[in-house]
């Protein structure tokens, strides 16, 4: 970094001013993720706070920022501001409706460009969770939101929930595979956003340059498997 850039990223004072980190959950609150289903994302997301916390006191070169969308018939912000972590109160989903992604990709989008987001901020953090298929256009919302700089250098991970989830669509979001981690059962979709909820350390770790398409060189080897999750009953 050029002692130029270095100036202009100095607070008063000196130090070098924290890069901010955007962390969005996108939720399925359709009516088939009534019941466990949706407690269980309510339950894991409200458990990955404390460590959110955490992670982002061990890094004050990044000031990590959480919202959430859910989306059913049509979508709706939960969270629509950019909320600090240490004052990020996580306010329950409930289950009703269709499954309108398409319609929470646009409003995500309008939220990627420049502004509202900064140039310098660290490559934001986008986890979808979906236990079924689309019901609106989700092509054309995901082509606008690749259109956009932050959506292309954008963390994506999808967490397919249950055995009727759209895979080839939330692989169409992610770009990639091996990013669509799944989830049959209340013990692996807590465990899987648990780890999803860990991405926006790595990402802002010194070094780190995480992009759209993979992972690397996050550690992917720390998602959960099949042999770290107990048996039960699948959805």
């Amino acid at each position: 970094m050029g002692v130029d850039m270095i100036e202009m990223l100095k607070r008063p004072g000196g130090q070098l001013a924290s890069r901010p980190l955007h962390f969005f959950w996108l939720v399925d609150c359709s009516g088939s993720m009534e019941g466990e289903k949706m407690e269980s994302v309510n339950y894991a997301i409200k458990q990955t706070i404390p460590d959110m916390r955490a992670a982002a006191a061990d890094n004050p070169n990044a000031q990590l920022l959480i919202r959430t969308i859910a989306f059913s018939t049509g979508a709706k912000w939960v969270q629509e501001e950019p909320t600090p972590i240490e004052e990020f109160s996580f306010k329950p989903f409930k289950a009703h409706g269709l499954t309108d992604i398409g319609e929470a990709f646009g409003m995500l989008a309008e939220q990627l460009r420049i502004p509202p987001m900064s140039d310098r901020a660290l490559p934001p953090v986008i986890v979808v969770l979906s236990d079924g298929r689309p019901t609106d256009d989700y092509r054309a919302a995901i082509q606008k939101l690749m259109a956009l700089p932050w959506g292309k250098k954008a963390v994506k991970i999808a967490i397919s929930i249950g055995t009727d989830a759209d895979d080839e669509m939330l692989t169409e979001f992610t770009g990639n595979k091996d990013l669509v981690l799944q989830a049959n059962n209340p013990q692996a979709l807590v465990k899987m956003i648990k780890w999803a909820s860990t991405v926006a350390k790595q990402v802002s770790a010194p070094n780190s340059n995480p992009t759209a398409n993979s992972l690397l060189p996050l550690d992917m080897n720390t998602i959960p498997t099949e042999d770290d999750i107990d048996a039960a009953d699948v959805w």
